[in-house]
């Protein structure tokens, strides 16, 4: 691991409330100390440059980046996002420039702010993954999330995190190669997420993160044809939250790694669902589109939270519901 994970430690958040007690909400991610458990979630926040005129970047645990690829992907024909009761369906892709581009241009905006930095890993093959992991090893970025959702297309096409040994397999071999500690991104479209969860922990990964997307189909039946180009896509936003509650508290209670939780978080609230049922931190995506200010808002939510529970430690309330 480089420098820049193993000597720079977030600064604490001790923050005095009205009794002249302590609330310290930093986050310790396999060895990386985060400020706060707010981060976002990957393809909703670009590289945060463009948030950064409404949100100041330097309030948040970590930013994560769209997914990154060792080429550029150009993603899928439009039209690609439709709206749903309760969120949006997307089927963006995975489109981005590619790596060379992303370290040449991206990562040296996110370094100009105190906050820490995940990249967001895709591939369609194990060595697709291994040749973006490499490329990051000297880079100074903090985590890795590798997205397992993306289609293995050596098996067929079936999602490398839908088949419980090939998300083990990957994980063992992004390991290998990885100087930066590594998240599993989990995929929901699966029969038990515990299983999915242990497997890439028996893999050797450091952090599990969920829910990524469900899958869902919308027509439109004015133009009597699929909604978005892909057939099917997607499916996120406050819809999908008591799936990914659920889901998040069996990960957390099947696994000893720590759980990013997300999926549908709008607000305070619904963060601290994800918080009790075991996160240790959380990602907001959707939200982000009608309201950029959701992830500090929730930040703040959780601290004054805090304060009216008389909670010290953020940690203290990590996983209490049982």
């Amino acid at each position: 691991m480089n420098s820049i994970q193993t000597d720079t430690k977030a600064e604490k958040r001790i923050l005095p409330d009205h009794a002249g007690t302590e609330l310290d909400t930093t986050v310790n991610l396999a060895g990386v100390e985060l400020k706060n458990p707010v981060m976002t979630a990957s393809g909703t926040f670009g590289s945060g440059e463009e948030y950064s005129e409404f949100v100041d970047l330097n309030q948040l645990g970590a930013v994560v980046t769209k997914g990154v690829a060792n080429v550029p992907w150009p993603g899928n024909p439009v039209p690609r996002i439709v709206e749903t009761y309760g969120g949006m369906m997307n089927a963006i892709g995975l489109q981005n420039p590619g790596i060379d581009v992303f370290c040449k241009r991206d990562i040296p905006l996110l370094r100009k702010y105190d906050t820490k930095i995940i990249v967001n890993v895709c591939g369609r093959t194990t060595e697709d993954y291994i040749e973006v992991v490499e490329r990051l090893a000297e880079e100074p970025v903090d985590l890795l999330e590798i997205n397992i959702s993306c289609p293995n297309v050596k098996e067929g096409g079936i999602a490398f995190g839908q088949n419980p040994n090939a998300a083990e397999n990957i994980t063992k071999e992004v390991k290998k190669h990885a100087k930066q500690p590594v998240i599993m991104k989990l995929s929901p479209n699966v029969t038990d997420i515990a299983e999915m969860a242990k497997a890439v922990e028996a893999g050797g990964a450091d952090v599990v993160s969920l829910i990524n997307t469900l899958t869902g189909m919308k027509i439109d039946i004015r133009r009597q044809t699929f909604a978005v180009a892909n057939q099917t896509g997607g499916v996120s936003g406050p819809a999908i939250k008591p799936i990914a509650v659920r889901m998040v508290y069996q990960a957390a209670n099947a696994v000893k790694i720590p759980v990013i939780g997300m999926g549908g978080i709008a607000c305070a609230e619904d963060a601290l669902e994800f918080i009790l049922a075991g996160a240790s931190a959380v990602s907001i995506g959707t939200a982000n589109f009608y309201n950029p200010m959701t992830t500090i808002e929730v930040a703040e939510g959780i601290e004054e939270y805090m304060r009216e529970h008389k909670v010290g430690h953020i940690h203290d309330l990590v996983g209490i519901v049982k």
